[in-house]
């Protein structure tokens, strides 16, 4: 609605300077016939041909306005659009008056020369980008590094998105990802400046549109104690489930590859996946992997700090048939034989969550002697309390001596 009032205004606005200039023109035509000796400029023209070309530049400038109005309102684009248009014309019009001007008083060469020696110079200093836009777009005409409907990032700009258009001066694209955290377009677009593309490293994703694939990868993290087979059973059935079509399109089957880590190991399913589709792919076979562990007692997942998921259920307070929960002092606690390595950055991150959350989960500890507890899980967690300045700490006690007393 206030849009709607916005154009009714400014076409009013326009129609009426449209009207005053030519009724100025129509006055100023006839004057210099009937008073053939009023106000001659120095340079012999008549005053009323001046006045009158400057009103016919005023009408031409409003007429513009108005055809350039009406045709985006059609289109329903905003009175914005139309205003930054109208200041193009009024450039050219203010341009257009000054040579008036200056042809009136016969300085039109002097004119000339002072816009070739300053002119000349401004407008070569602000084309140099546009002329630099040119030759890119020329350039990525003939070697075609990209198309319309690939898929490209700009890793110094952090910037991935689809190509829509590749136009003169401007490269249009359609960001992926940015306001969400997936590899998927969000329909904001971006202009990118033909001639950045002289300066940037551009990957193209889908270099050949017939076959736009690309590698890509599932992980997740199993216990020690896991069944290997079992766990790679349910990974690469999820992957061929899922991407059966391309798997017949690219002949390459899903894969793993595996690293160990301290809480356990590491499974890295790989297969091929539509680049378009990447994001939802990936979701589809995450789900599938998870469901499939949750039914699978011989497959349990890592978790930092507890072990495993099911271990952290086992040793948890409310299990008292499996060990007894008692605050246990910290300086009566030895690690257990080997202690696994300590990550720094690890323990900091554990001490930070512990001192805002609390200490959520026991640790486990089996009585070695009278007062003297071996860690069996949670050195981390010990550590990070340590670093706290706590004392006590609240352990499952596994295994306790026959006859043994508990120190809190």
């Amino acid at each position: 609605m206030q849009d709607a009032s916005d154009h009714r205004l400014f076409h009013r606005r326009t129609v009426l300077v449209f009207a005053l200039s030519l009724a100025v023109l129509a006055a100023a035509l006839p004057a210099h016939r009937l008073y053939p000796s009023l106000n001659f400029l120095k340079g012999g023209r008549p005053f009323a041909d001046f006045v009158a070309a400057v009103a016919a530049i005023m009408a031409v400038l409003q007429l513009l306005k108005l055809i350039t109005q009406w045709t985006l309102s059609r289109r329903r684009r905003p009175l914005s659009e139309a205003r930054m248009i109208g200041r193009l014309y009024d450039l050219l019009a203010a341009l257009a008056i000054a040579l008036a001007l200056a042809h009136s008083f016969g300085k039109l060469g002097a004119f000339g020369a002072v816009f070739a020696a300053f002119g000349g110079m401004l407008l070569g200093w602000s084309l140099q980008a546009p002329v630099s836009g040119f030759a890119a777009w020329v350039l990525i005409s003939l070697k075609r590094p990209f198309r319309p409907g690939d898929r490209i990032q700009l890793p110094s700009l952090g910037l991935t998105g689809d190509v829509k258009d590749v136009g003169l001066m401007y490269v249009m694209l359609d960001q992926v990802g940015g306001t969400i955290g997936s590899e998927e377009a969000v329909g904001r677009y971006i202009l990118l400046p033909n001639a950045m593309l002289f300066s940037q490293v551009v990957i193209n994703y889908t270099v050949r549109q017939e076959s736009p694939y690309m590698l890509d990868e599932v992980v997740i993290r199993i216990t020690y104690d896991s069944d290997w087979d079992k766990a790679e059973r349910i990974l690469l059935d999820a992957a061929r489930e899922m991407t059966g079509d391309i798997i017949q399109a690219t002949a390459v089957n899903p894969y793993i590859r595996s690293d160990m880590y301290d809480y356990g190991v590491y499974l890295r399913l790989r297969y091929m996946t539509r680049v378009k589709d990447r994001a939802e792919i990936s979701y589809r076979i995450t789900k599938r992997v998870f469901a499939a562990v949750q039914s699978t007692p011989s497959v349990d997942m890592a978790i930092p700090f507890v072990y495993s998921y099911r271990a952290a259920m086992a040793n948890s307070p409310e299990d008292n048939g499996t060990g007894e929960t008692k605050e246990v002092d910290l300086a009566r606690l030895v690690a257990a034989e080997p202690a696994p390595p300590a990550d720094e950055k690890e323990i900091e991150e554990l001490a930070a969550s512990i001192r805002r959350h609390g200490f959520l989960q026991p640790i486990v500890v089996t009585e070695e002697a009278p007062g003297l507890y071996r860690i069996l899980a949670g050195h981390a967690r010990v550590e990070a309390c340590r670093r706290l300045g706590w004392k006590t700490v609240p352990a499952v006690i596994r295994g306790r001596t026959a006859g043994s007393k508990t120190t809190a």
